[in-house]
């Protein structure tokens, strides 16, 4: 039986999860904690023995550091990478840039938990007066997107909507013809796949918290389905630890 390991890694802390900010496609850079996280997955991977041929990310930079200290740590600086907004993070709309814990004690905690954890349910969208519209939407990154497919807002629905052609139409032909692929991305993104390969329900899959900077591996059979499911690269307390901290966001002080 063909077997292939593909790795997922979600991104460092950035500055704005730090702050607990509602990120989503603005370019948080990474927090000295969160860079410190990618060295780490970087030292678990090659501590592990992992190689690869094929990294794929987002367009946005607490990802792309993230994979570049990763493929620093496997001497592998001149892997190819291919970068596209389909990995980006879930764009939270008008809720972008605000505190989450600040958030939930002006609309109330389930308001935020709605907003953040229910599977299609957007949040508010981010109009043209945002504080953040410009920075987004005029970004360079963007200026092959399709003015259709910017989001204004999105639900992991949506997230998943735009992520799984490219997992699909692309990263699983490269995985297919024999590629070692590594992909670094987003929470919500990587919750796509994850909800695709395991055959999640929605309950369950916006209840998994992915941690920041702690690879996870599948084993997929020659039909892309998992013969291992979701193994973290790191002891299961630390990996625990990782996901209550996420666990906790959004939550009112």
């Amino acid at each position: 039986m063909t077997e292939y390991t593909v790795v997922m890694v979600r991104h460092g802390e950035s500055e704005w999860n730090k702050s607990n900010f509602f990120t989503g496609w603005y370019d948080a850079q990474l927090s000295d904690k969160g860079k410190e996280e990618a060295k780490s997955a970087g030292k678990a991977l090659k501590d592990g023995g992992y190689t690869f041929d094929l990294a794929y990310t987002s367009v946005l930079s607490r990802a792309e550091d993230t994979l570049n200290s990763v493929l620093a740590a496997l001497d592998a600086k001149d892997l190819p990478i291919k970068k596209t907004w389909r990995l980006n993070e879930r764009h939270y709309g008008g809720l972008t840039g605000l505190n989450k814990s600040e958030t939930a004690t002006k609309y109330g905690a389930e308001q935020v938990h709605i907003w953040r954890r229910s599977f299609d349910v957007p949040p508010p969208e981010m109009e043209p007066g945002h504080k953040y519209y410009d920075n987004i939407n005029k970004d360079e990154r963007y200026k092959d997107v399709d003015p259709t497919d910017m989001p204004k807002c999105e639900s992991l629905e949506l997230t998943i909507k735009r992520t799984l052609p490219y997992w699909n139409d692309e990263i699983v032909p490269s995985i297919k013809a024999g590629k070692k692929v590594i992909i670094a991305a987003h929470g919500n993104s990587l919750r796509g796949i994850v909800k695709y390969l395991d055959d999640m329900s929605n309950e369950r899959i916006m209840a998994l918290n992915l941690p920041t900077g702690i690879p996870f591996y599948y084993k997929l059979d020659e039909n892309m389905k998992p013969i291992v499911s979701m193994q973290f690269l790191g002891d299961k307390e630390t990996v625990d630890k990782a996901m209550a901290a996420v666990a906790a966001q959004g939550k009112a002080k």
